[in-house]
């Protein structure tokens, strides 16, 4: 059946939109690829997302505006991909504007309802409560559909992220899946280059500045001292710790380097925290597999080679992957499980007590749709 994933992320750079064609296949699924889109926030939403999140406070009144207003974004983006195909479901993930791991306590915000009514289509939503209610952090949740994309029973495998946040999977030949958010990915270097520039330059293309910079051993070793960098998984993370209040923490240090050099500090970060946890969970993996905006950043995929040699480090695009698309093709196939009713989280990753089924349903014709997919599944 056709699908859409839709998915926002920390780094707020707008809604990736997954148009997919997904069908069963044994215990997985294959899946295609046949349209993406990013549709960028308007920067009046932009600003609302901004002034409501850390460390700005918000307001009741203002996170249910946001969540009319995110759920109009996310169903242009749907619509505009749909264009005149059938589809089947849409699965949202909606957009993070508070997450707080340790104490089971997430919210994303994007009315599916609104989805629904604007696109006549069932939406499948809200899939980290259930792994909160469960004991769980509610994330990182894309692991699930690493294992079934990326893992092999012949080597053990590395699925990294490199969003807003950073997180990594661990991908053993065995079929054992651990996961956890490392810290920081893109989100404190694209900041400090929207800062720097005053929003010249919303990011630094290909990494080329940093390239171009030294690392501050100094100002590094500052960095590295965040508490979160030594905690045991299970954990997850995001802007409530890593926006732009961490960067003003350091403001002093930071002034006193060229730009090049800040960037280049922040992407030693990111690399060397992400490798340390990884090294820290006692894994060696043969080979690494790179999705997210970060993957285009050739500076910070060179050191993440540098530092996880002999691994061999490829973006996802090798495994036939967008990567720029795959957070988005990861929530269809999370959708397709809630609507088979499977559990779809990793407990190892989330800390959940139990594996459970993930998701809420904005039912449209169901009964159909449910046959459907009983029907898909009993040929697979």
């Amino acid at each position: 059946m056709i699908a859409i994933g839709l998915m926002s992320g920390t780094s707020l750079d707008g809604i990736d939109a997954a148009l997919v064609a997904i069908q069963p296949r044994g215990d997985g699924y294959a899946l295609e690829l046949l349209d993406f889109a990013t549709t960028p926030f308007d920067e009046t939403l932009a600003s609302a997302l901004r002034a409501a999140l850390p460390p700005h406070t918000g307001s009741i009144a203002l996170t249910a505006e946001l969540h009319r207003a995110i759920g109009d974004a996310f169903a242009a983006a749907a619509e505009s991909l749909a264009s005149n195909r059938a589809i089947a479901y849409i699965a949202s993930h909606g957009q993070t504007v508070w997450h707080d791991g340790e104490r089971s306590i997430t919210l994303q915000l994007g009315d599916p309802f609104i989805i629904r009514e604007r696109l006549n289509v069932t939406v499948c939503y809200d899939f980290r409560s259930a792994d909160c209610a469960a004991g769980g952090q509610g994330a990182p949740l894309i692991p699930y559909v690493d294992a079934l994309l990326f893992g092999s029973a012949h080597e053990d495998r590395l699925g990294i992220n490199l969003g807003g946040i950073a997180n990594a999977t661990l991908l053993h030949r065995d079929g054992q899946i651990a996961a956890f958010d490392t810290g920081p990915g893109n989100m404190l270097l694209d900041a400090f280059v929207r800062s720097r520039t005053e929003s010249a330059l919303a990011f630094d293309r290909d990494g080329a500045l940093a390239a171009n910079g030294n690392v501050d051993a100094g100002l590094l070793d500052e960095m590295l001292a965040d508490a979160y960098f030594a905690q045991a998984p299970p954990k997850s993370t995001g802007r409530e710790r890593f926006g732009p209040h961490f960067l003003a923490r350091h403001d002093g240090r930071l002034a006193q380097l060229r730009l090049e050099d800040g960037l280049a500090t922040l992407a030693e970060l990111t690399a060397r925290t992400l490798v340390e946890a990884v090294d820290a969970a006692g894994f060696e993996p043969k080979r690494a597999i790179v999705a997210g905006g970060g993957a285009h950043n050739r500076h910070l995929m060179s050191r993440l080679q540098a530092r996880l040699s002999p691994a061999r480090v490829e973006t996802s695009d090798a495994m036939g992957i967008s990567v720029d698309a795959k957070e988005a093709m990861g929530f269809a196939v999370l959708g397709y499980e809630t609507l088979r009713g499977r559990a779809s989280n990793v407990p190892r990753a989330t800390g959940a007590t139990r594996a459970v089924p993930l998701g809420a349903i904005a039912p449209h014709q169901l009964y159909d749709l449910l046959n459907d997919v009983e029907r898909e599944c009993s040929s697979s």
